[in-house]
């Protein structure tokens, strides 16, 4: 199992939200690439980006910087979700450096895009699928969709995706732990490794994760526990390692 630090990216600065809230923000650094160099540092294997303010214009915002770290960084793989809608963002994003270009919004509202992208750009198409009380949210979190995440699931995971990341929106950015016992029975259910996000808060939930990877658990992403460091990236790894 692989852990992944995020990098949330509004109007420039490296942020955490509450539940995806932008009224809820927390400003942890003003310098993004610097930020990505310390967790390259501390050794992390993959780094998750999103652009935030790109989710809710529904185009890429913080292209520049993001550009600016896959250059920084060539050999950390990358993956990016937030705003992208068209092959354009999708071409322009895998051209400057990234490994994993994440949709999700695009997965309901456009399966067939999904299915398009695949073909095209095989192993470097993720999913994401941000829920709410089991419901997909769409639109940066600010839309419910009338589909589970297990149905979307099902529904895309034979048009070639690298994986998915499941989100449970209600823990993300609130320092209650993860979600496993959805995370476990959306990757049991799916024959697409899952990437657990939302609501990592310590080590508890890191072994927890590690407890059922087995299930079809590739990776965690953890955002606001590094940043108010109730997780250290390099024991966290150790751990792992171990494990």
């Amino acid at each position: 199992m692989i852990l992944i630090p995020a990098i949330d990216l509004k109007e420039g600065h490296c942020v955490r939200l509450r539940q995806g809230n932008m009224d809820e923000t927390t400003v942890f650094s003003d310098d993004p690439v610097a930020m990505a160099g310390k967790w390259a540092a501390q050794g992390c294997s993959r780094l998750h980006l999103v652009d935030l303010d790109g989710a809710f214009e529904g185009e890429p915002v913080n292209a520049d910087v993001i550009e600016e770290i896959c250059t920084s960084f060539p050999n950390l793989p990358i993956q990016i979700g937030g705003g992208i809608r068209n092959i354009e963002t999708v071409e322009s994003y895998l051209e400057a450096g990234v490994s994993y270009v994440i949709l999700g919004t695009m997965a309901v509202k456009r399966p067939e895009f999904i299915t398009q992208l695949c073909a095209e750009f095989p192993g470097k198409i993720i999913v994401g699928i941000d829920a709410n009380n089991g419901m997909v949210a769409v639109h940066g979190w600010s839309e419910e969709s009338e589909q589970t995440a297990q149905e979307l699931a099902l529904r895309i995971e034979d048009e070639g995706v690298a994986a998915i990341v499941y989100t449970d929106i209600s823990r993300d950015g609130m320092m209650e732990g993860v979600n496993v016992e959805a995370t476990r029975q959306l990757a049991e259910a799916i024959n697409v490794p899952v990437i657990a996000s939302g609501g990592v808060t310590d080590m508890d939930c890191i072994k927890e994760l590690n407890a059922v990877k087995d299930s079809g658990i590739e990776g965690v992403i953890i955002g606001r526990a590094l940043y108010e460091r109730t997780i250290s990236l390099p024991d966290a790894q150790a751990y792992i390692d171990q494990n």
